[in-house]
């Protein structure tokens, strides 16, 4: 039985908490550690954890008989909190995004290996059935290269999100909506295509005045392979539609699950190309669904990898590699400059206090609240139509 702290009591913990307990036979979560002592004993209470203690301070965690931490701080916490589990012998699932530059996912990454201990950053939506089945399709080839993508990462926040203390600051959250909700697609983007090597990138905020970050962005990316790209990251979309589209030379795809294939007439013009939407489609419904979907998913596969010591999904260097693309996008928006990649240590968005210096600041935080009421929050589409 392997035993779990939760570190970090805000909404999301919520999410984590409910994945571990559709695992009772495999883990039991022992302690909740939040800067608000009440807020993590609430979470006990709220789910019933009766053998689990309230901390205020995660360093008293660090000596006890744990096993796994789920870090659900805010991100500019994420890094020091990683490594201090990780050089205690633990293994370490970190909430999106990994870390607030990166200098500090270079930093947690050493710890993982000098550790020889699991780190893991949530991406939740790779564990849900249509990316999976998505991602065979692109792997099968039948689409023919990929000549274009397209990720709508579209998300609606209030102009009183932003009020939490920690939230629309360069310095704590690291950025606005590409860092903290488009994360989530920009993964699964990575995932499927690799690594773009260069972009151009637009950014505003347009509907939040007591930020300093961005809340939409739009960049265009290059592919080694030729194919053109386009990410779009946005809190001021109404109905919080979300969507990955691939177009093929042969065929298009996307989640939602949409097919559509072309053939050309003699005059060039498009026809159907009902063979290979049937070859595509009988290939989609044919793969499995996933059996725990999201944070449930993901937990699931760390769990598996801590029992077998098989890798995991998501590890320390793809949580990287999404901040990178992210911080393209932010060096672009601000500089005006065409961003090539990778980008290097001595890059003047490298480290946190490069970023806070470079980052365009829209505007001045003017409210500063502790806490929200725990009401409902939205963790993104299930991508199922």
């Amino acid at each position: 039985m392997l035993k779990v702290a939760i570190i970090g009591a805000g909404a999301i913990s919520t999410a984590h908490i409910e994945a571990y307990l559709r695992f009772p036979e495999r883990c039991e979560i022992v302690a909740i550690s939040d800067i608000y002592a009440d807020k993590a004993q609430h979470r006990i209470d709220q789910f019933q954890l009766t053998d689990a203690i309230a901390f205020q301070d995660y360093k008293d965690l660090l000596s006890l008989d744990i096993d796994l931490v789920s870090v659900c701080t805010p991100p500019y916490t994420h890094a020091s909190i990683a490594v201090d589990f990780l050089k205690a012998g633990k293994h370490v699932m970190v909430e999106k995004p990994m870390a607030s530059s990166l200098q500090e996912c270079d930093e947690m990454n050493e710890a993982a290996r000098n550790s020889g201990k699991i780190l893991s950053v949530i991406a939740q939506n790779r564990f849900r059935t249509p990316m999976m089945k998505l991602k065979s399709v692109l792997d099968s080839g039948l689409m023919g290269p990929i000549v274009h993508a397209q990720v709508d990462s579209y998300w609606w926040r209030g102009h009183c999100y932003y009020d939490l203390w920690w939230r629309g600051t360069w310095d704590k959250e690291g950025g606005g909506c590409t860092l903290n909700h488009a994360v989530h697609h920009i993964d699964a983007l990575l995932w499927m295509m690799g690594r773009p090597s260069e972009l151009q990138a637009f950014m505003g905020n347009t509907s939040h005045d007591n930020a300093e970050v961005e809340d939409i962005s739009i960049a265009m990316l290059r592919f080694p392979q030729g194919a053109l790209g386009q990410i779009t990251s946005s809190v001021v979309h109404h109905g919080e539609e979300q969507q990955l589209i691939f177009q093929g030379k042969q065929a298009r795809v996307s989640a939602p699950w949409k097919l559509k294939a072309s053939s050309s007439q003699p005059n060039g013009f498009p026809v159907d190309n009902v063979l290979l939407e049937e070859e595509i489609r009988k290939l989609y419904e044919s793969l499995p669904e996933v059996k725990h979907e999201g944070h449930a998913g993901q937990i699931d596969n760390v769990l598996n990898a801590i029992e077998t010591g098989a890798p995991v999904l998501i590890d320390g260097q793809s949580g990287r590699s999404t901040l990178e693309l992210i911080l393209g996008i932010y060096k672009s928006a601000s500089t005006g400059e065409k961003v090539t990649f990778p980008l290097t240590s001595d890059d003047s968005f490298y480290t946190r206090e490069g970023i806070q210096s470079n980052a365009t600041h829209f505007y001045e935080k003017k409210v500063s609240v502790e806490n929200f009421r725990d009401l409902s929050i939205t963790t993104g589409s299930s991508l199922k139509g």
